[in-house]
């Protein structure tokens, strides 16, 4: 390769640059040598040139002159370490032999000057360039070294495919996955050529532009391809690469949309087997920026070869349980004839064996009951007689009698005059008949017979004969479509018939002998056997509803899951210890009102039925931690209750509380998982004041939940000032409800000022409560309690709409009005579209409303809030983040929410005006804040403003805006709050 072909010089603006212009380390090294050389008067120019036998480039410190040019391509002829000179210059080249290249260096320079020795030059660069063409080729190595062991890689993987047991389209797709992990190869596909049929299956096609739906079993004739570039490949038995456009040029193949989209790069192989061509493997990419090589074509070449060996592989697998399959079917034809001949033969022993027994039962049945039954058992071994009957002839030939029946519909046959049923059908005709319901059907609509008793779906009956007179009828039937009767069984019945016939007479005369002797004994025997019947009926329901009563009992007192008493046999027991408690108040009693700790969470990650089995091992926990008399019972969900009997004081009932508690405490395994729970438990001992148990329970509920606040895990005994306390929620919870009703709660309005002047910019809207005899409250006087009740969502929406109502009045001169939202509205999906509705009814200029919100809700289903903060923004409502600093202070979240403002907390602002520590620690979060709002571009507030000197200090860290008393107090108008 010439050695001018990939040149790097430098253009002539930059030869005495600091930085070379090329980033490869011989570049770098050709720099360091120029920057040597320029010291040395003459020199004009530096050229390198390097390279293996596949590849060559080179470098110059400018534009290659031919003189360097010239002493390169000596250097690189002779490249045997001698210094050559042409009189303007001077070159040398070397073998590289450990990194299998050369490398040539050329000095030209200005004769005119004295001659200097360039071999120190030389030597440097033979030093280094050596040793970076060595790395180089290192480098190389290992790069083909990790392309090969992905290759054998891959090759495992295709074997380990062949191997697994998996349908053919599953190992398709795992072929496709291992030549995806070779090179690019999202469109693949796989065909398979049938040299015999002139056709083409293809096996397994993906494409992310062609909609091409590839059945692999359907044949395709290559004639019906003819511009088809996979048919091409097929034909002419080797490799096509190029983009689609090309490759079709060259074959002179007309392009055809039905073969799909054109591809920038197509890259197919064949698969040969014995020379021949078994079909193809092609991959194409509909970028640009993505092609192939020659690598990839050999690399895909080698893989195609194992691709098609696991292919075949596969079906002569498939092949293989075919054949298996087939063979086995064949001894299982074989098996099946050989298993109906010793059928056959056993049936026939079966039916010599009844026809034995038949003609012993005649005179071993020692009634015609018995006979009749044994009768029916030995048919019932011949064939399905799951309905069976005997229809008998009377002897003046007017009655058909049913001595005996069995029939899964019509219990009992009573005796009836002749008719027209199927029975009386064989009787008249005195041949068998055998009919299924279509032939029933055709009967009756023949007036041959008319339907009697429950429809059957086949009927089976053959005549008794006796003295070649008919005298009755045995009948079978089904009133299933599994069960259906044949020739066979005709045949089979018919044969029967005559010796059961002959049975029959022989036991009927033997049978009438003793008749005479046994009446009177047959009637005592079966009135008393009907007494005892019905004594034993009578008996078995009396004990069956006791059964039932104490069920019906159980459940209505005992919960279904933990089979603890429920709250019914609670309050029960309860009322039966204070009647006990009240004629002997030495015998008091307490309750004990439990609570599962973070029950909901377990229910709500691992599932209601893991759940549920943590509260039956719970219940077990908490039944083994209390004393013998007492009662645990389950009041719902994941509360119990348990009543200490018998106690003179708390303190035994204390003891009961920690005993639970440390039950619970250890670890409970659910379904493999190891679960851990505790309980807030409240206790209520008894006094005179009660009257009723649920007053008791009432009170342990509070005595609960004051646990609960206290940190859980823990019991607290109810007092006076828990009672007191109930009441006063009570009652103000009853409060608030009237003054909801009758609009008492109002905004207050605080202005929003520039610290520079004063000027009002706008104004907090903060909630207050005309209380009809304690005046105006504070939110901190009430807000827990209505927040508890839920009802302080409706007393929000009231100050919002107060707000809009009053907002021409309050902000008259282009001032904004903020009111605070809690985080519970935004779980409601309504809140911006409920906002944006009231500020356009109250006519609400765009822009000039915001809302307040804290840290917390934002981190509290953020997703939710960034759509509701997002739809008031694109309606003109901005939003304001109140308290920062004090919350979770998540600053991932400040860029994502659309934010207009920030409130820097009150605390801050107050602590400026300590001199010592504390105050240098709230400056320097302040000025924190106030860097990060610019960052953002959003306004910074603060807070609590009280003190000039808070002003002041505020002013000189930067801040513009503020808000508290020294501005003006939240009164009820604008013109008291700022103005």
């Amino acid at each position: 390769m010439h050695p001018a072909k990939d040149i790097h010089t430098l253009p002539p603006e930059q030869a005495g640059a600091a930085e070379p212009v090329d980033d490869s380390p011989m570049a770098d090294l050709g720099f360091g040598l120029a920057q040597r050389a320029r010291a040395v008067p003459g020199f004009v120019q530096l050229a390198l040139a390097w390279g293996r036998s596949d590849r060559a480039s080179a470098w110059c410190s400018g534009t290659l002159s031919a003189r360097t040019e010239t002493l390169l391509e000596q250097a690189q002829a002779h490249a045997d370490g001698n210094v050559r000179s042409n009189g303007a210059g001077f070159a040398v080249g070397w073998r590289i032999e450990h990194a299998d290249g050369w490398l040539a260096a050329a000095v030209e320079i200005d004769p005119a000057q004295p001659a200097h020795d360039w071999g120190r030059l030389f030597k440097r660069a033979y030093m280094f360039g050596s040793a970076l063409l060595e790395r180089s080729h290192l480098s190389a190595r290992v790069a083909r070294l990790q392309k090969a062991e992905k290759l054998q890689g891959a090759l495992y993987a295709i074997a380990d495919l062949v191997g697994a047991q998996m349908e053919m389209p599953k190992m398709l797709r795992g072929l496709h996955q291992i030549v995806a992990g070779l090179m690019y190869a999202e469109n693949f596909f796989i065909a398979l050529y049938d040299d015999a049929r002139e056709s083409l299956r293809f096996l397994y096609f993906a494409d992310v532009l062609d909609p091409f739906d590839a059945e692999p079993d359907m044949e395709i004739p290559l004639e019906a391809l003819p511009n088809s570039l996979t048919v091409a490949l097929i034909r002419r038995g080797h490799a096509f690469m190029g983009s689609s456009e090309q490759l079709c040029r060259e074959m002179g193949i007309s392009r055809d949309d039905e073969h799909g989209p054109e591809s920038f790069a197509w890259l197919g192989v064949p698969m040969l087997a014995d020379d021949k061509v078994r079909g193809a493997v092609v991959v194409q990419s509909y970028d640009p920026t993505i092609g192939y090589d020659e690598e990839d074509r050999t690399l895909l070449s080698y893989v195609a070869q194992h691709i098609l060996t696991a292919i075949e592989r596969k079906q002569q697998q498939s092949e293989l349980e075919r054949r298996v399959f087939e063979r086995t079917r064949e001894l299982a034809m074989a098996n099946l004839e050989l298993r109906s001949e010793v059928v056959e033969r056993q049936r026939a022993e079966q039916l010599q064996r009844a026809l034995y027994r038949i003609a012993e039962l005649s005179g071993a049945a020692d009634t015609l009951e018995q006979f009749y039954a044994s009768v029916h058992e030995e048919v019932n071994r011949l064939l399905n007689a799951r309905n069976f009957l005997i229809a008998l002839l009377s002897e003046d030939g007017d009655e058909l009698r049913f001595p005996y029946s069995v029939d899964e519909r019509d219990a009992v046959i009573a005796t009836r005059k002749l008719a027209r049923g199927l029975t009386e059908y064989v009787l008249r005709t005195g041949k068998p008949l055998l009919a299924d319901r279509p032939a029933i059907d055709r009967l009756a609509r023949e007036g041959e017979v008319q339907s009697i008793g429950a429809q059957s779906v086949c009927w089976l009956g053959v005549p008794l004969l006796s003295d070649e007179r008919t005298v009755g009828a045995i009948v079978v039937q089904s009133y299933s479509a599994d069960i259906r009767y044949g020739e066979r069984d005709q045949e089979l019945l018919t044969f029967v018939a005559f010796h059961i016939a002959n049975g029959l007479l022989r036991k009927r005369a033997q049978d009438n002998l003793k008749a005479a002797y046994a009446e009177l004994e047959r009637r005592v025997e079966e009135r008393t056997r009907e007494l005892a019947t019905t004594n034993r009926k009578l008996r078995g329901q009396i004990a069956e509803r006791e059964r039932a009563e104490e069920s019906l009992t159980y459940q209505a007192l005992h919960d279904a899951l933990t089979g603890l008493p429920n709250r019914t046999r609670l309050l029960d027991r309860m009322q039966r210890a204070m009647a006990v408690y009240q004629r002997d108040p030495a015998r008091g009693f307490a309750v004990l009102f439990l609570d599962l700790d973070r029950f909901k969470v377990v229910n709500d990650s691992a599932g209601h039925l893991v759940g549920d089995e943590l509260l039956k091992q719970a219940s077990r926990l908490i039944a083994g931690a209390v004393r013998m008399p007492d009662t645990v019972a389950r009041l719902g969900g994941d509360e119990f209750a348990v009543l200490v009997e018998d106690i003179g004081d708390a303190r035994e009932a204390c003891e009961v509380a920690q005993r639970i508690i440390a039950a619970l405490a250890e670890s409970i395994v659910v379904a493999g998982k190891e679960l851990f729970t505790s309980a807030s438990i409240g206790v209520a001992m008894v006094g005179p004041q009660y009257r009723r148990p649920e007053e008791l329970l009432r009170d342990a509920d509070v005595a609960m939940y004051r646990a609960k606040n206290k940190g859980r895990s823990r019991y607290e005994l109810f007092d006076e000032a828990l009672r007191h306390e109930a009441l006063r929620v009570h009652d103000l919870e009853g409060e608030l409800r009237r003054s909801i009703a009758s609009g008492r709660f109002v905004p207050y309005f605080q202005p929003i000022v520039q610290l520079s002047d004063a000027k009002v910019v706008g104004y907090e809207a903060l909630l207050r409560w005309r209380h009809e005899g304690r005046g105006v409250l504070l939110p901190a006087e009430f807000l827990g309690v209505a927040e508890d009740s839920g009802l302080i969502e409706q007393i929000d929406w009231l100050i919002f709409e107060e707000t809009c109502r009053r907002f021409h009045e309050v902000a008259a001169n282009d001032e904004y009005i903020s009111i605070n939202v809690s985080a519970r509205h935004f779980h409601s999906p309504e809140l911006s579209h409920r906002l944006l509705a009231l500020a356009r009814d109250y006519a609400v200029p765009a822009g000039r409303v915001r809302i307040e919100l804290t840290e917390g809700a934002l981190l509290d289903n953020s997703a939710s809030v960034l759509d509701t903060i997002k739809t008031l923004c694109d309606g003109g409502i901005c939003a304001q983040l109140d308290d920062f600093g004090t919350g979770y202070s998540a600053l991932s979240y400040l860029h994502r929410f659309p934010l207009r403002a920030l409130k820097i907390d009150r605390s801050f602002i107050a602590d400026l005006d300590d001199a010592g520590e504390k105050g240098r620690g709230s400056e320097a979060i302040v000025r924190a804040i106030l860097a990060l709002s610019s960052s953002l571009g959003i306004d910074a507030i603060s807070e609590g403003v009280e003190t000039p000197a808070q002003r002041e200090r505020l002013l000189a860290l930067g801040c513009r805006l503020g808000q508290g008393f020294l501005f003006g107090r939240p009164e009820a108008t604008a013109r008291q709050a700022g103005r």
